[in-house]
């Protein structure tokens, strides 16, 4: 005999094929399964119920017969489900579709008095855990706690996956931060240089020429000239390190930075170094100049440090809406393990600059040496800015990819 309570049935009593079976040991687990049979007949899904129940689960069970049944029953929570394969109307494999369509990821065990093996595979390959006939029920709590657990795992998988992919989103927002605000203080900087160091030495350099046309003292002129002369060396040496922090040239466009950049690289490293470009000007969204000029920056400084070349290309063009910056040397290449090393933060840092563009770096090296490639689609630059850029970044008027006031 059987009585429903809270819509689930429980059994009270015994039926003739399953008496011998309904003694439930003593350890029986604390938390019950809630499992969902899909079954036309009460006596073998009594039957089923007494196998986990002897296996020692504790479990709270409906049994519904259709399609309809089955829809409306999905909206509950459910540790398994348990199908006949043969329904009126209905098939195990229709119950395996409707749950697959509803987004719910659920263990799903076929149970079936006949199951021919081409079924089984396809029902595998839809997605079940696991199948078994009726006449071997002794597997089915041992395979409804295997699916379980392996369903848990799982979920367990997933949600370590989306925390994971969460937190390298943040952390690449991070580093994209960080990328903003070193351009933004190297701007202030340079501005600093400009107006304070730069004037000042200016302002120095005049009074020392006014003092060396007033005097007639040789001793007194020697040094002047003397003064002049480092004065003179400060001022370029201040020059030098604001090209370098904010490059004055992208004023110029990208493709006379480019030139510029190459050219005194050659001359300080003795490295044959040639340019070329698709485009004589190029009309770029804000901020992509600047990462394509700090790309072939780096690129170029582990170069001359570390890729003992003698021959290098530079090559930039524009294409189908997407700037690609192609850097190339002859040199000694990369290995693995230069790749996996944990403080190469030059390698790391393209791969982010890049990505505050809406772009990406990739790198091939061999024997004959190494290929640095920047890729950077034009038309989804400004909607990545748009979602990327912090305000106070695009209402600043020292853009990244201008020099400003300089």
């Amino acid at each position: 005999m059987t009585g429903q309570k809270g819509g689930f049935f429980v059994s009270t009593g015994v039926c003739w094929r399953c008496a011998i079976l309904l003694a439930v040991p003593s350890h029986a687990a604390a938390k019950a399964l809630r499992v969902l049979h899909i079954e036309d007949s009460e006596a073998d899904h009594e039957l089923a119920m007494a196998h986990l129940r002897r296996a020692g689960l504790v479990v709270q069970t409906r049994r519904v017969e259709s399609a309809r049944e089955f829809e409306v029953a999905l909206d509950e929570a459910w540790d398994a489900i348990l199908s006949d394969y043969n329904l009126p109307g209905f098939t195990g494999l229709d119950a395996l579709a409707l749950l697959r369509v509803s987004g719910r990821e659920l263990p799903f065990i076929l149970v079936s008095g006949e199951i021919g093996e081409d079924t089984a595979v396809e029902a595998m390959r839809s997605g079940a855990s696991d199948y078994l006939l009726k006449n071997n029920l002794a597997r089915l709590a041992p395979a409804l706690e295997r699916a379980i657990e392996a369903s848990e795992s799982r979920r367990a998988r997933q949600a370590a996956d989306v925390a994971l992919a969460r937190s390298r989103e943040r952390l690449s927002e991070l580093a994209q931060h960080l990328q903003t605000s070193v351009e933004m203080e190297r701007a202030a900087i340079a501005r600093e240089i400009h107006d304070d160091v730069g004037g000042s030495l200016t302002a120095l350099k005049f009074d020392l020429a006014w003092i060396e046309r007033r005097t007639d003292d040789t001793e007194v002129r020697q040094r002047v000239r003397s003064a002049l002369e480092t004065v003179t060396h400060a001022i370029e040496a201040s020059q030098r390190v604001m090209h370098n922090l904010r490059p004055a040239i992208l004023e110029q466009g990208l493709v006379a930075a480019l030139q510029w950049m190459t050219s005194r690289f050659e001359k300080r490293t003795g490295i044959d170094t040639t340019f070329r470009t698709s485009h004589e000007t190029m009309q770029l969204p804000a901020g992509v100049p600047l990462v394509a000029y700090r790309t072939a920056q780096e690129a170029l400084t582990n170069i001359s440090k570390h890729a003992g070349a003698t021959r290098v290309s530079v090559d930039l063009s524009l294409a189908r809406g997407v700037l690609s910056l192609e850097v190339t040397d002859n040199g000694k290449g990369l290995v693995a393990e230069d790749l996996a090393k944990a403080r190469s933060f030059g390698i790391r840092g393209l791969h982010e600059r890049a990505g505050t563009v809406a772009g990406w770096v990739e790198l091939s090296s061999g024997a004959s040496g190494t290929t640095m490639i920047l890729s950077v689609p034009l038309t989804l630059t400004g909607a990545a800015q748009d979602a990327d850029v912090p305000p106070s970044l695009e209402d600043d008027p020292h853009d990244p990819s201008v020099w400003g006031q300089l």
